[in-house]
């Protein structure tokens, strides 16, 4: 449940079987761009003078970027920050990936296992003479589906390798416990991105789900069915998923912590849901002796009970099926590979689909990310820069301190224990102080299908082996080549990767102001988040508990709905609404990072420690440009459609505006006055932070 600062590419099963379980032949090395070549400091090339600031800020730092810099045709997005970063850093994987697959750097750690794996994926004969037949042994368990006691052990054995069947298990920290890691089961099995989207009510959200049944049948053809038997699976396959999709939990009940945890026994799950076996589920999953589990959508569950007594043995033949073909789409065939991306087009707008390399780098991550980390990291941030971040850090935090003791909403007691959170904080920086082991993960040259399973059932039996010990708070949820950074409620802790760390958002050459306005604030809007309205929830400690006086909290939830009420009023694609309370938590922690990446510069103005350089823009200036232009880019109208259907972060354009129009501070270094666009009125300005 980390709270990123920017959106995941992970949204729903296509995305994922596509973006990192697939990705030119060639394997010719690729000189890697060098950071120190990208612009630092305020790029004025970026800009559009033809705008006011005073009336649309995103466009007057980003219009001339935007207007000058085309969208891939592999990509649905992309930014001037996060998509060209993410392009370097690809690049340097794929350098040292292809070295590996050679033979060279042998004695890296896992670096036979790492060439392995990447040099199967771009086995590109290898993969089309297997054909399905890696697949066939799933494929022949679903088939002979029956509702028998195999039922339960079979779908262990579907989940053990990343089929996204029905729902989830897995392991995480207790809400209420933060020292203990128990099981967790939530809601699964739907082939889009959303519950919402087996529901629509736009023409457009038709054509999505018409898409998608298409794609189901043209799936079951190539597996060897004809073309009216294939039709009919297919919609036996999204009549299944409706069933599942009305007991599904929605986007925004899922961001509260407290509608999602639900501890029980075996026993309690047994009275929840009696058709399943779930004492052979856990058996065949090897955690016979689970104790704890958090069932986060306790309804859900016990749908997919009843749905095991009311859908025949076809229509469970037929969902299961699709989800073994589909979630393995991207290590089969060419065929099966387009066949998905003609979709994914319809979801996301792309025009065409990621080099191959592209698919396998991100694979490679995706299985040993930690490994792959290793090298990736001495290109990348030193020492001196980590310990000028980590400085970064510890201003935010120093700010965040002044400003809890500046609120006067907040009374004594709350702002007590919100200081000893503050305090409690764990900072992460570019890369684990441990890396993880991948010995025992088994990979070969000759199978990428085989090695994706490998991979798969490694990562599986390492979560479930947490259960019943003490949380680990050394892990990390992101691989330090990735382009982002999170906060975590349940270890109060803020990460920032090695990936996240270089131009445009950080540079030991930028000007100070620049540097708050890009990662200071990216820092700001993280720590921010162990303050929003999800991880308000949380104690110094990672718990789940009110720690707020019922008047604090109240005011809170007051100054919360302000923000949610200004994001509604926003709109994408002309008629798309963003929805003001699934994006909440994100807005909230981006109008805090702003204000404290101010506080901390202008702090450290005053005591010498960063200079003020003068030039065309004032040192706020300066910071309001750095931080909107973190955030120049573009999106295909396809995929800001499906974004602002189900991402908790709102569009760039709003994520920038949106803030700054609450800031007095900006209006003030802009000299922007009242009836401006980006001066929203005293009686309807939001602050919390």
């Amino acid at each position: 449940m980390n709270r990123s600062v920017f959106a995941s590419h992970r949204l729903g099963i296509l995305l994922a079987a596509l973006c990192a379980s697939c990705a030119t032949s060639s394997s010719t090395t690729v000189k890697s761009p060098t950071p120190a070549t990208e612009p630092v400091g305020v790029d004025t090339a970026a800009l559009d003078r033809s705008v006011s600031p005073c009336n649309d800020f995103y466009q007057f730092a980003c219009g001339g970027w935007i207007k000058a810099t085309p969208i891939p045709q592999d990509e649905s997005r992309w930014f001037r920050s996060f998509s060209v970063i993410h392009k370097q850093n690809e690049t340097t994987l794929r350098n040292i990936l292809e070295a590996y697959a050679r033979g060279e750097n042998a004695s890296d750690p896992y670096a036979k296992e790492l060439g392995d794996f990447y040099g199967a994926c771009m086995d590109e004969k290898a993969i089309e003479e297997a054909g399905t037949t890696p697949l066939k042994k799933l494929l022949d368990q679903t088939a002979k589906f029956s509702k028998s006691s195999t039922f339960a052990p079979m779908l262990a054995n579907l989940h053990g390798v990343g089929v996204n069947a029905l729902f989830g298990y897995g392991s995480g920290q207790d809400f209420k416990d933060a020292t203990q890691v128990i099981g967790v089961i939530g809601q699964g099995g739907l082939g889009l991105p959303d519950r919402d989207y087996y529901f629509p009510k736009t023409d457009k959200a038709k054509h999505i789900l018409a898409e998608y049944e298409a794609y189901i049948a043209r799936t079951f053809e190539l597996l060897g069915g004809a073309k009216a038997e294939a039709t009919e699976k297919a919609r036996s396959v999204i009549k299944f998923e409706t069933t599942l999709a009305e007991a599904s939990m929605n986007k925004v009940d899922r961001r509260d912590p407290d509608k999602t945890y639900h501890r029980m026994t075996k026993a309690d799950l047994t009275q929840l849901s009696p058709e399943i076996a779930w004492d052979a589920y856990f058996a065949a999953r090897e955690t016979p002796g689970v104790a704890a589990i958090n069932v986060e959508q306790p309804e859900f569950i016990k749908a997919v009970g009843k749905q095991l007594s009311a859908a025949n043995e076809t229509e469970w033949r037929n969902y299961l099926q699709w989800h073994v073909a589909s979630s393995f789409a991207g290590a089969l065939p060419e065929r099966f590979v387009q066949n998905a991306f003609q979709f994914q087009k319809a979801l996301t707008g792309a025009k065409e689909l990621p080099a191959r390399w592209k698919r396998c780098v991100r694979a490679t991550d995706g299985a040993m990310g930690e490994a792959l980390a290793r090298p990736f990291v001495k290109t990348t941030l030193g020492a001196e820069g980590k310990a000028s971040v980590l400085a970064m850090v510890h201003q935010i935090e120093h700010a965040m301190g002044e400003n809890l003791d500046q609120l006067a909403w907040m009374d004594a007691p709350t702002r007590l224990l919100a200081k000893e959170k503050l305090a409690s904080i764990a900072n992460k920086i570019a890369y684990p102080d441990k890396w993880r082991s991948y010995d025992g993960l088994h990979i070969m040259r000759t199978s990428y299908l085989g090695n994706a399973f490998h991979a798969a059932l490694f990562e599986e039996a390492r979560q479930l082996a947490k259960i019943g010990k003490p949380v680990d708070r050394s892990e990390w949820e992101m691989t330090p080549p990735t382009v982002n950074a999170y906060y975590e409620p349940t270890l109060n802790e803020m990460v920032f990767p090695a990936g996240i760390l270089q131009p445009p958002f950080y540079s030991t050459r930028a000007p100070g102001a620049v540097n708050y306005g890009a990662i200071g604030m990216v820092m700001g809007h993280e720590l921010t988040h162990g303050f929003d309205d999800e991880g308000r929830k949380f104690d110094a400690n990672g718990n789940l508990r009110d720690w707020w006086t019922p008047v604090a909290g109240d005011e809170f939830d007051r100054r919360a709905a302000c923000v949610a009420n200004q994001f509604d009023q926003y709109t994408v694609a002309g008629d798309a609404h963003v929805n003001g309370k699934l994006t909440l938590g994100e807005n909230i922690a981006d109008l805090g990072g702003m204000k404290l990446a101010l506080m901390a510069l202008r702090s450290d103005i005053a005591s010498g420690r960063v200079q003020s350089v003068g030039g065309e823009f004032s040192d706020d200036q300066q910071m309001f440009l750095g931080f909107a232009q973190g955030w120049c880019g573009s999106v295909r109208e396809e995929y800001a459609r499906m974004l602002v259907a189900v991402d908790p972060h709102a569009p760039a354009k709003y994520r920038v505006n949106g803030p700054l129009s609450n800031t007095p501070e900006f209006s003030k270094a802009f000299a922007c006055k009242e009836g401006d666009q980006m001066v929203r009125p005293a009686e309807v300005r939001c602050e919390i932070w």
